[in-house]
C-alpha cells in the first residue's frame, strides 16, 4: 500500500488484522445458517454441520505472536489445520478461549477501514480463493503422479 499521512497509518493499524477479522465474519455466518430452522429440519433427517476449517495457520509474519492465528481462529465445530511447530508452540504458551466469537463491531470495522484504503476484502478473497484451490489442485495432481511412478516401477519388477 501506499499512502500518505493518515492513510499510511491507517494501514499500520491494520497489519495482521484482517484475515482474524474475515474469519470472525464468516464464522458468524456459519453460526447463523446451522442455526437456522431450515437447518434444523435437515439435520432432523441426518444432514451434519459443514465444518469451518482454518488452514495452514503458522504464523509467517516474525513480528507477530507466534501462536496469533491459532488463538484467533478457536470456536465451537471448527477445524484448525495447525503445523506441528505451531502446535508445540500453542501447547507452551497458547491461550484457549472462543476467540471467534469475540468483538463483531471491530471485525466490520476493519473490513470497512480496508475500503476505505481501496483494499476490496471480496476481491483478495477471491483470488486467494482461486491460488489455494490451484495449489491443493497441483499437490493432488503431483500426488497422483508420484503413485503411477511407483506403480510403474513396482510393476516393472
Amino acid at each position: 500500500i501506499q499512502a500518505g499521512g493518515a492513510q499510511a497509518g491507517k494501514a499500520s493499524s491494520l497489519l495482521g488484522k484482517s484475515a482474524i477479522a474475515n474469519a470472525r465474519l464468516a464464522y458468524a455466518d456459519f453460526q447463523q445458517v446451522f442455526s437456522e430452522e431450515r437447518f434444523q429440519k435437515l439435520e432432523g433427517s441426518r444432514a451434519q454441520v459443514q465444518r469451518p476449517l482454518w488452514a495452514s495457520t503458522s504464523t509467517k509474519n516474525p513480528a507477530y505472536r507466534d501462536v496469533m492465528y491459532v488463538e484467533e481462529l478457536i470456536g465451537p465445530q471448527t477445524v484448525n489445520t495447525i503445523p506441528p511447530k505451531t502446535l508445540t508452540a500453542f501447547l507452551e504458551h497458547g491461550q484457549v478461549r472462543p476467540s471467534l466469537e469475540e468483538d463483531l463491531d471491530a471485525a466490520l470495522k476493519v473490513m470497512d477501514d480496508l475500503e476505505e484504503l481501496g483494499i476490496s476484502m471480496q476481491t483478495v478473497t477471491e483470488e486467494l480463493e482461486t491460488e489455494g484451490v490451484k495449489a491443493f489442485s497441483d499437490s493432488f495432481t503431483e500426488l497422483l503422479q508420484v503413485l503411477e511412478d511407483r506403480l510403474e516401477q513396482f510393476g516393472a519388477q
